[in-house]
C-alpha cells in the first residue's frame, strides 16, 4: 500500500467478502479452551464443511457459504470449549470433538442444537444469545471487542473491522497533537501504576535524542492474571496499532514487545501479525505511504516477575540480567539502550486506536472523571463464573462478584478479594460498594495491578493468603536491594512462624515494623508493594492473625498446624486400617475395638481420614 486511502479501500473490499457468509462459526482458540481441545473441534467442523462444499472465509472466491472461524478468548473460561454462531449469537459450550458433526448439520439447515446452550445455575433459564448470559450483559466489552468475534491470525479480518484506521488517521496530524489527544482521553497505563499515558509520551517527544523506543510491557506475571496474555492471542494488531501510534506520536522508530515465553500462542500470533503488517506496509519503511519509519521485535522473558518492572524490563531486552535500577533518569529520559522510552503494557496500547479513531471525549464517557475507559479483570477464586472480563472504571465490587460473578458457591458468604495480585491488597464486605478505580483503590491501601481478581470464601484463612503472596514474592526478589531482598525474607519467616502455631504478639508488631521498612525502603515497585497483602490483611483481619498467635487457632479451620484428628468411638469399627496407613505409628488400638490417636506424634497428614470407610476420623480445627 502507498497511500493512506488504502486502509479505507481494503477496509470496504474485506468487509463485502465477509459479507459473503450467511453464517460464522466461531470457536474459542484461547489458550484455556485450546488446552480443552478446541482446535481439534474447529479442524473437525473446516473438514466437514469443506466436504460439504459449504466452506467460505475472506480468500475463497464464492458467492456464499458457511466460515468457520478460530478466535480469541470469550472470556468464559470455564465454559470451554466455547462454540459461538453468528450472526443468530448463539453460544454453545462445553463443546466436545463429537458435538461437530451436530453443529455443522443443524447450522446448515438453520437450526440450534439446545443441548448446547449455556444455562443459568439454580434458575435452569437457557439463554440462546450470549448477551443476555449474565456474565456477559454486565460487561462493556471494548479493548476485548474483537476477542471472540474475529480471527486473530488474520489482517484482513482486523481491517475489515476497522483495523489499522486509525493508524491511517494519525498522519493528518502532529505527534504533539498525538500526545494531546491521549492526555486528553486521561489514558492511564493498564499496567498497575495508573500514570497518564499521554504524559509519558510527550516527555518522550521532547527529548533531545535521534533514537527513541516503544516498548509493550507483556510481561504478566501475577498469579491468576490472564488479561494481556488474552488480548495478545485474540487481537495481536490492535496492540501493534496501538505501539506504531506511540511511535508516530513520541517520535520512535523502533518498537519490542516484552513477552513472556510461557505463552507460546501469544508469542506465535504476535509473530504472524507482525509478518503480515510488513507485508501490508504497515510496519517497516514508509508506512502507508506517509515517510515514517516504524517495525517491532520480540523479546521473550524468562519468567523472572521482576521484569515486570520497567527498568528490569530493558535491562533484560538488553541482554542483561533483570534487576532495576535508580530513578531518576526515568525510563522516558534513559530507558531502553539508554534512549528515551515509551513503556507501557499490553491493554495501555490496545486502548489507543480506539481513542483516536473515536476522539478523547467518546473515551471520556466512559468509565470515572479521573479514571476513564474501561478495564479487564481476570477473575478467579471461589466464585461461580470465572473468566476475563471487562468493565467500565468505576464499576464496583458488588456488581463484578454478584452480577457478573455470579456469587459464591454453596451460597458461602464473601470473605476478600485480593486484587492486584501479589502487589495488590485485600477487600472486604465492607468494600463491596466502592468503585473500582485507580484512586478509589489507592486510597484503601490496594491497587488494580494488572487486573487479576481471586476472590475468596468464609472458609479462607487470611493469614494464610498472605502468607503465600509473601512467599511469591519473596521468591522473585532479584536481591539488589536490600530491604527487599532481606525485609521480606523476614516478613516471610514470621508470617511462617505464624500459620505454624508459633508466632507471638510480639511477632505481629515486628511483621508491621519491617513491612513499612520494605514498603519504604526498596529500590522498584515489587519492593515497595510487596507488603501489601500483609498490611492489609492485618488492618481488616487483625483478629485472625491475634487467633493464630494468642489462642492457637485458625478462625477458617485451613491452617494443618492447628488441626487435631480424633476418632469417634461410636463409629469406629476397629478395621485397623487408618493405623496401616498412617506414616509415624500414631494410631493404636486392637481389632474390632475403637482406636485412638496419639495427637503428639500425629503429623496432621490426614492419610487416615481418606482411608477410613466408616468416616469414623473427624478434623477439629
Amino acid at each position: 500500500m502507498n497511500s493512506n486511502h488504502s486502509i479505507t479501500d481494503l477496509a470496504m473490499s474485506y468487509k463485502r467478502k465477509i459479507d459473503r457468509e450467511k453464517m460464522r462459526i466461531l470457536v474459542c482458540a484461547g489458550t484455556g479452551c485450546v488446552s480443552s481441545g478446541s482446535l481439534k473441534i474447529y479442524e473437525a467442523m473446516k473438514k466437514l464443511l469443506i466436504e460439504k462444499d459449504l466452506y467460505i472465509d475472506i480468500d475463497l472466491n464464492k458467492e456464499e457459504g458457511i466460515n468457520v472461524s478460530p478466535s480469541g478468548c470469550h472470556g468464559f473460561c470455564e465454559m470451554g470449549p466455547i462454540v459461538m454462531i453468528m450472526p443468530q449469537k448463539y453460544f454453545y459450550v462445553k463443546v466436545k470433538v463429537e458435538d461437530a458433526e451436530e453443529i455443522v448439520e443443524k447450522a446448515s439447515r438453520g437450526e440450534i442444537v439446545e443441548r448446547l446452550l449455556y444455562k443459568e445455575p439454580g434458575k435452569g433459564l437457557i439463554h440462546f444469545s450470549y448477551e443476555n448470559i449474565p456474565f456477559y450483559s454486565k460487561q462493556k466489552r471494548v479493548v476485548l471487542e474483537n476477542c471472540g468475534k474475529i480471527n486473530p491470525e488474520n489482517i484482513k479480518e482486523y481491517i475489515a473491522n476497522g483495523g489499522y484506521s486509525a493508524l491511517s488517521k494519525i498522519f493528518e496530524l502532529s505527534p504533539e497533537e498525538i500526545c494531546q489527544e491521549v492526555i486528553t482521553a486521561k489514558l492511564r497505563g493498564r499496567g498497575g501504576g495508573g500514570f497518564p499515558a499521554g504524559e509519558k509520551w510527550f516527555q518522550v517527544y521532547n527529548q533531545k535524542s535521534d533514537i527513541k523506543y516503544v516498548v509493550c510491557n507483556g510481561d504478566e506475571g501475577d498469579p491468576g492474571a490472564f488479561m494481556d496474555r488474552s488480548i495478545m492471542e485474540g487481537d495481536p494488531h490492535r496492540v501493534i496499532e496501538g505501539m506504531i501510534i506511540a511511535g508516530y506520536a513520541s517520535g520512535a522508530r523502533q518498537g519490542y514487545i516484552y513477552v513472556r515465553a510461557e505463552y507460546p500462542l501469544a508469542v506465535k500470533r504476535l509473530k504472524t501479525a507482525i509478518m503480515q503488517a510488513r507485508d501490508f506496509g504497515i510496519l517497516g519503511t514508509d508506512i502507508l505511504g506517509s515517510n515514517f519509519n516504524f517495525d517491532i521485535k520480540i523479546n521473550k522473558g524468562a519468567g523472572a516477575f521482576v521484569c515486570g518492572e520497567g527498568s528490569a524490563l530493558t535491562s533484560s531486552i538488553e541482554g542483561n540480567r533483570g534487576m532495576p535500577r535508580t530513578r531518576p533518569p526515568r525510563t522516558s529520559e534513559k530507558g531502553l539502550f539508554g534512549k528515551p522510552t515509551v513503556l507501557n503494557n499490553v491493554e495501555t496500547f490496545a486502548n489507543v486506536p480506539l481513542i483516536i479513531l473515536n476522539g478523547a471525549h467518546w473515551y471520556l464517557k466512559l468509565g470515572t472523571e479521573n479514571s476513564p475507559g474501561t478495564k479487564a479483570f481476570a477473575l478467579t477464586g471461589n466464585i461461580n463464573n470465572t473468566g476475563l472480563i471487562e468493565v467500565p472504571m468505576g464499576t464496583t465490587l458488588r456488581e463484578i462478584i454478584y452480577d457478573i460473578g455470579g456469587g459464591i458457591p454453596e451460597n458461602k458468604s464473601f470473605k476478600a478479594v485480593q486484587i492486584g495480585g501479589p502487589s495488590g491488597g485485600c477487600l472486604t464486605p465492607e468494600h463491596l460498594d466502592t468503585p473500582l478505580d485507580f484512586d478509589s483503590l489507592d486510597n484503601l491501601g490496594a491497587m488494580i495491578g494488572s487486573g487479576g481478581m481471586v476472590v475468596l470464601d468464609e472458609k479462607t484463612c487470611m493469614v494464610e493468603v498472605a502468607r503465600f503472596f509473601m512467599n511469591f514474592t519473596q521468591k522473585e526478589s532479584c536481591g539488589k536491594c536490600v530491604p527487599c531482598r532481606e525485609g521480606t525474607k523476614v516478613m516471610l519467616n514470621i508470617m511462617e512462624k505464624i500459620v505454624k502455631g508459633q508466632g507471638t504478639i510480639e511477632d505481629i508488631s515486628l511483621l508491621e515494623e519491617v513491612a513499612e521498612v520494605v514498603k519504604r525502603g526498596s529500590l522498584c515497585g515489587l519492593g515497595k508493594t510487596a507488603p501489601n497483602p500483609v498490611l492489609t490483611t492485618l488492618q481488616y483481619f487483625r483478629d485472625e492473625y491475634m487467633a493464630h498467635v494468642k489462642y492457637h487457632m485458625c478462625p477458617a479451620g485451613q491452617c494443618e498446624a492447628f488441626k487435631k484428628y480424633r476418632i469417634e468411638d461410636s463409629a469406629c469399627k476397629g478395621c485397623g486400617k487408618c493405623a496401616k496407613v498412617c506414616p509415624t505409628g500414631a494410631i493404636s488400638g486392637e481389632l474390632k475395638k475403637a482406636f485412638m490417636i496419639n495427637t503428639e506424634s500425629c503429623i496432621k497428614c490426614g492419610a487416615c481420614v481418606t482411608a477410613c470407610p466408616f468416616n469414623a476420623i473427624k478434623e477439629e480445627a
